[in-house]
């Protein structure tokens, strides 16, 4: 019977399963809000059960432990801390724009002190979340569901009339996505939707003009620019915020004199007060920060005061620069405008945002009408029975005295009356007040009050004009009701700002690149040599040199790798043994030629350069790194755009691997691997076979290698294109790429170079580039040759042998890039 019980399962299929519904657990019921009402599930459930609890404005505030027994016990079936942290956050005035509640008591700080326990604070429904949340959830207007044991129903989203997503924003962290919302102001906003509403076909530089920006709780400046724009129009983007400082005299203390010192009043949202006062304190103690005498905080009730003195040496506008560079004074929200959609999370723009709500309100418009035109026409029914019965009131007397029993005074009623059984009920049970002639005359008056309320819902449901109208007024109440001033201001010109601030950090170098690029002939040619110099020469003397020149096998200067035009200001990627790379400062070789170590970032001391790639702007293209243990993974070339002067890991090696060739792949191509034993493996370059990747990843692996085996290069060819192999023996081959048959990753391959002398191994394998090819024999000699000499073979051919000096082996293929 147990073995019955037992099912087997594959563990890949169990784990992706659980995964799966443990991501949906968390993106649906926990941490993304609801497009329409701008709630997460929690804090709708604290709303809701407040509600249900009758703590409105109007009433005394009640202890947060019953919010949260309620919420727990009822709707919520989580950890307690948990819903107090989240009802901890709708009270903060700090945090939230528009605070959906009201508290009493001590519920944190800006400087990140924690609120007090559930058992000290209380609080209510705020007006705003009181009136524009939760007025209309008697009215039939959103579903209700079951809660987690069916023993009650919850609402599935709340009646909002205005966009709460926008007005507090959102903070939430998924499985694979992350929403952060930034908080708006709430007159702007509906002003928006008034538009959208009139003109839905409104132009996207209208509506920015219309909603400029974040409004943040705690104030500060937004730097508007290209971030403000980007996250409106697709969702995604990085405002830059900063606090708000200004200079002024202060008095030290009695007898001192009066010193500058930087006054800030407000800081950007979400930063902690006591934190960045202690974060500036450390840097100014590590020298990194001068100028600086003294830190103080002087905030009151009356608003955030903090004192930084300056010495008397100082300059203040310096200072203040200091702080906005160095410090968090000046920071960048990361927005990413993500909520629930029909259940499923999509990112969003802010028109697509606005327009989701209005399809709501005006859904759950039309469903309140719909409640009230069904009361409304049940009412008349019964107020016009009532006055039949008292237009004919002696014979309703004479039917009921008639009857036997209440039942057979309602069949009569309605027979003799042509009343219906809700009526009928209706006279059974009216009281003899309702014989007096004022009486008789509310009646009537009722009854002509709900037939022109009937015509008026009636319109609403007919003519979406006369419903949008409504909401329109709606809307305009609200925002007379409950709009305020905007705290954030606007600053224009925030990419030029950014763009300063970027300068400042990296102070002179890119300043110092243009100048010595700018002192360079336009006609001069970057060289570099195979043994890792870098220079700057000119035609002339390029042409003396002979470095594009084949040569016989011989003592020789060492040859180029690479000679290029510097008038477009290539830029070139160099790749270090440990998976890192940063871009080669070339410009300062006119002043002093040097090795590759000299242009290079410091951190990159020490480490052996084993590639130096042209960076070509095209987005199509992407850059593969091969790593000694055969594995392989690309880039996206967007990767290298911004490294400026620094150099940063692209690929995470293990002990005792290293990086052993990079090349351009382009989708299309073909990437040919191999192997010291002559094994050769040709791929596709697509996403199935050579995904795109992170810089922290390893990349899969392509080719298993046999113990005493070593992968010797790579590179990525079309169908016509041929490839070069050498030997440590001297063989050379030029291989037709197309001969070769496409495998799957960890297959054998095929033998691509068949050795003549049983000892003998592949040492390089190479693209033909411009078709000028250096073989570098032992340590000083070399030979050149143009592989165009090379007759073209398939896989089974054995390719030329070079004669080559007694105990000389072939080191490297050094193809000429130009």
């Amino acid at each position: 019977m147990a073995e019955e019980r037992i099912q087997p399962i594959a563990l890949h299929q169990e784990m992706q399963r659980s995964y799966l519904e443990y991501a949906m657990s968390v993106i649906v019921g926990r941490a993304l809000p609801d497009v329409r009402d701008g709630l997460k599930p929690v804090q709708r459930r604290i709303l809701f059960a407040m509600h249900e609890l009758g703590l409105t404005p109007d009433r005394p505030y009640r202890k947060c432990a019953r919010v949260v027994g309620d919420v727990l016990g009822k709707y919520h079936p989580h950890g307690d801390q948990a819903v107090y942290d989240a009802l901890v956050r709708l009270v903060q005035t700090f945090a939230s724009r528009h605070p959906l509640l009201d508290g009493h008591g001590n519920f944190g700080s800006v400087d990140d002190d924690p609120a007090a326990a559930m058992r000290y604070t209380e609080t209510r429904l705020a007006p705003i979340s009181h009136e524009a949340l939760l007025d209309e959830i008697g009215n039939d207007t959103v579903d209700f569901a079951s809660n987690f044991d069916g023993s009650q129903q919850e609402p599935t989203v709340l009646p909002a009339q205005l966009p709460f997503l926008l007005l507090n924003g959102c903070s939430g962290i998924a499985v694979g996505m992350a929403t952060n919302i930034p908080p708006h102001n709430l007159g702007e906003v509906v002003d928006a939707l008034i538009s959208l509403v009139r003109k839905p076909d409104l132009s996207d530089d209208k509506l920015l003009e219309l909603v400029p920006g974040p409004d943040f709780p705690t104030g500060g400046e937004v730097l508007t620019g290209s971030g403000v724009r980007d996250t409106y129009l697709g969702g995604r983007g990085s405002i830059p915020m900063r606090g708000v400082a200004h200079i002024e005299e202060v008095q030290p203390g009695k007898g001192r004199h009066r010193r500058a010192a930087v006054v800030i009043t407000e800081l950007p949202y979400q930063l902690s007060k006591a934190g960045w006062i202690e974060k500036l304190a450390e840097q100014v103690n590590d020298g990194k920060i001068g100028g600086i005498a003294d830190i103080r905080d002087e905030s009151d009730r009356d608003g955030m005061r903090v004192v930084v003195e300056l010495r008397r040496d100082a300059e203040a506008t310096n200072v203040l620069g200091e702080l906005q560079r160095r410090t968090a004074l000046q920071s960048n929200f990361g927005a990413i405008l993500l909520a629930l959609v029909d259940g499923k999370p999509q990112q969003l723009s802010l028109r697509q945002l606005l327009e989701r709500f209005l399809e709501y309100r005006e859904h759950t418009m039309i469903r309140r009408t719909n409640h009230a035109l069904k009361r409304a026409e049940d009412r008349l029914e019964v107020v016009e029975g009532l006055i039949k019965a008292l237009d004919a009131l002696q014979r309703v007397i004479a039917l009921i005295q008639a009857a036997a029993d209440a039942a057979s005074a309602r069949a009569s009623l309605q027979v003799q009356l042509g009343l219906s059984e809700r009526q009928a009920d209706a006279v059974l049970a009216m009281p003899l007040r309702r014989l007096t002639s004022l009486e008789q005359d509310g009646l009537r008056s009722e009854a002509e009050e709900l037939r022109g309320e009937r015509t008026r819902l009636r319109e609403l449901l007919d003519n979406r004009d006369s419903l949008l109208e409504a909401l329109v007024r709606e809307l305009k109440a609200l925002r007379k009701r409950f709009a305020t001033p905007r705290r954030t201001r606007l600053v224009e010109g925030g990419d030029a700002l950014v763009a300063q601030r970027a300068a400042a950090v990296r102070p002179n170098a890119e300043r110092q690149r243009q100048q010595a690029y700018g002192a360079l002939a336009s006609d001069g040619r970057l060289v570099i040599s195979a043994d890792g110099q870098v220079r700057i020469v000119a035609p002339q003397l390029l042409g003396r040199l002979h470095l594009d020149e084949p040569v016989d096998l011989g003592e020789h200067p060492a040859p180029a790798r690479l000679i290029l035009p510097i008038a477009g200001q290539p830029s070139l990627l160099a790749f270090t043994s440990s998976g890192r790379a940063a871009l080669l400062r070339w410009e300062f070789a006119g002043q002093q030629t040097g090795n590759l170590e000299k242009f290079l970032p410091e951190s990159l001391e020490g480490e052996r350069v084993v590639q130096v790639l042209p960076l070509v702007g095209d987005a199509s293209l992407s850059l593969g790194l091969l790593s000694s243990d055969g594995r392989f993974k690309r880039l996206p070339t967007s990767e290298f755009q911004e490294l400026s002067g620094r150099a940063v890991t692209v690929l995470k090696l293990r002990d005792g691997v290293e990086l052993q060739r990079v090349v351009t792949c382009r989708e299309g191509d073909d990437l040919i691997v191999a192997s010291s034993t002559g094994r050769v493996l040709k791929l596709a370059v697509n996403e199935v076979n050579l995904p795109l990747m992170g810089r922290s990843a390893q990349g899969p692996v392509l080719m298993r290698l046999l113990p005493g085996e070593t992968v010797v290069g790579a590179v990525t060819a079309g169908a016509s294109d041929d490839v070069l192999l050498a030997s440590t023996g001297g063989q050379l081959k030029r291989l037709r790429a197309g001969g070769l048959r496409r495998c799957e990753r960890g297959d054998l391959g095929q033998i691509g170079l068949r050795f003549q002398e049983r000892s003998d191994q592949l040492v390089d394998l190479q693209g033909l580039g411009s078709g000028l090819v250096s073989v570098l024999v032992g340590d000083k000699r070399h030979f050149r040759f143009n592989a165009d000499q090379l007759e073209t073979q398939d896989a089974p051919g054995s390719g030329e042998h070079y004669p080559l000096g007694e105990g000389e082996r072939v080191r490297e293929l050094v193809p000429l890039i130009r």
